[in-house]
């Protein structure tokens, strides 16, 4: 599959000093102004690896960030899965046992099955769904250009529009297809009312160029709600380039395997061969079928991969 050893620019660091919080929530720190206005949420470390979050959230708390209005919230989700992290294994440090990022739904979450990630999810749950706008912090295993995603809310879409910056866009219009993400717990999943929540995927995992874009996308995202100043001047990148989620699949067999090397971003035409997973061959269902977060492994379970089609 994808074997090209990572550039380690950026490590974990120590996150003891965070965990009491201030909420009665591990590593979840809260900031009232005490002057009306939304309450907006900087969640980092839905997956343990994905260090760019890790340094925009401490950057907001490390420099004092506090709201002119509204209400700030600042959370680092998985620290026990980011507390594993081994240079030599880089990857499976994503999670413990569940990934966080699929669990948000409420059947789920008040259900049965437990894990340290579905203990997380219910600890964090109150202040997820307390949360008027959420932006929830990634990184991808490939160095690919960064991109958003969110459901395809016109909500989220003007917020993605008018930060402007990563200006590639994945919009869900029927959800992710593999489980409920965080931004889709409650009131953030449904149709109606003016909750955004949203992800950014800011680049390679251990980049220090993540690192650097997670941070100004989360002080833009505050900006944008009023809660800081935005800044005077900043370059925005060119017009945004959109893509809709058509499929997203899951591997079933060890003996899954792309067609050819891919890394994300790559284009098929219709009809023409994805991946083979045991006797199963997936073929684009569209003209300029791109293909999004393609797995580095074979792991039964596992997402294979997003496929999406370009839109206006």
């Amino acid at each position: 599959m994808l074997s090209a050893d990572p550039q380690f620019e950026v490590l974990p660091r120590d996150l003891s000093a965070y965990r009491k919080g201030n909420i009665g929530i591990e590593y979840v720190h809260r900031f009232e102004s005490g002057r009306p206005g939304p309450h907006v949420l900087i969640n980092a470390l839905t997956h343990g690896n994905e260090f760019c979050g890790m340094v925009a959230a401490a950057h907001l708390l490390d420099t004092g960030v506090r709201p002119r209005l509204g209400t700030l919230t600042v959370s680092f989700a998985n620290v026990g899965a980011y507390e594993t992290f081994d240079p030599s294994e880089p990857f499976k440090s994503r999670q413990l046992v569940h990934n966080l990022n699929r669990i948000w739904s409420a059947a789920e979450l008040e259900g049965e099955p437990d894990s340290p990630e579905f203990r997380r999810a219910r600890a964090l749950r109150p202040a997820i769904a307390a949360a008027d706008h959420i932006l929830d912090i990634h990184s991808t295993s490939q160095d690919v250009v960064p991109f958003w995603v969110y459901p395809a809310y016109e909500r989220n879409s003007v917020v993605a529009l008018a930060i402007g910056r990563p200006e590639v866009h994945l919009v869900m219009p029927g959800g992710l297809g593999s489980g409920t993400p965080l931004i889709q717990h409650g009131r953030h999943g449904e149709p109606q009312g003016n909750a955004t929540a949203m992800v950014v995927e800011c680049g390679q995992h251990f980049l220090r160029s993540s690192c650097d874009l997670a941070t100004s996308v989360a002080l833009d995202f505050l900006a944008h709600f009023g809660l800081i100043e935005g800044a005077a001047d900043r370059s925005l990148p060119g017009p945004p380039r959109r893509f809709e989620l058509l499929q997203t699949h899951v591997i079933k067999t060890p003996d899954f395997r792309f067609a050819r090397p891919v890394v994300g971003f790559e284009v098929f035409r219709k009809g023409e061969l994805v991946y083979v997973d045991g006797p199963d061959e997936v073929r684009a269902p569209v003209d300029d079928c791109t293909i999004f977060m393609p797995s580095r492994d074979a792991t039964v379970g596992k997402e294979a991969v997003y496929l999406t089609r370009p839109i206006a």
